[in-house]
């Protein structure tokens, strides 16, 4: 019984799959830590505030809900019965939505232990210690994440409180990378961790891409909720 309730809950009472734990609709706005402890023992932090514009009709093809981040990123997504799902992105220096090849994957159905999918990503954190552009993601290609649906029923502490009922998802890449003359090229690996609580939407987000290699620097950030409306 007290699965069939849980599975009710993530139903969403007749919502697209996945909204009740991705809102989409206007009105909602987040605001998150993101921490950044590096391989050299540095630390960084800032604050990323996320918002929910309501329905954009910017899209050739059609509606889509409108979120935008305080870094410049607008992004819009969809959801039905497969999911939620983003259809296309613009950052600060471009003027129109850029499409998607194919639908990207926030949450998809059904919401069970289990459910895989698979989306592209690239390195948010390695760098070069020596050589520019520092950042490895402008010159190297993505990698493919494979994401799994790894538990539901979870609880989460954040700043922004005490969260029962959330669902876990964990993605898994390898970026293939020259890392030093001494061990030369090697799979570097790219682990997101992401927790969805029900009426919130994601309140914590871990990413590790780790290098231990004396010509790159990686590291670990985590990104978690102070506060939500």
């Amino acid at each position: 019984m007290a699965a069939l309730a849980g599975a009710a809950l993530l139903a969403g009472c007749g919502r697209p799959a996945g909204t009740e734990l991705f809102p989409l609709d206007s009105g909602h706005r987040w605001t998150y830590e993101l921490r950044t402890e590096w391989e050299d023992q540095r630390v960084e932090r800032e604050t990323r505030v996320f918002e929910t514009l309501g329905r954009d009709d910017a899209l050739p093809d059609g509606s889509a809900w409108l979120r935008r981040s305080d870094a410049g990123m607008d992004y819009w997504l969809r959801a039905d019965d497969s999911g939620v799902f983003r259809v296309a992105s613009r950052s600060l220096v471009q003027a129109e939505p850029q499409a998607d090849e194919a639908r990207r994957y926030v949450l998809k159905a059904p919401l069970a232990a289990g459910t895989q999918w698979s989306a592209p990503t690239i390195a948010y954190l390695l760098q070069r210690r020596q050589g520019f552009p520092a950042e490895v993601r402008y010159t190297s290609p993505g990698a493919n994440m494979n994401y799994v649906i790894e538990a539901l029923g979870q609880a989460v502490d954040t700043r922004a409180g005490h969260f029962e009922g959330c669902l876990r998802v964990k993605g898994t890449a390898a970026l293939r990378l020259f890392a030093d003359p001494v061990s030369g090229w090697r799979d570097l690996p790219l682990i997101t961790t992401e927790w969805y609580c029900p009426g919130v939407g994601l309140v914590k987000l871990q990413r590790e891409e780790s290098a231990g290699s004396a010509f790159l620097l990686g590291g670990t950030l985590t990104m978690e909720l102070l506060s939500w409306q």
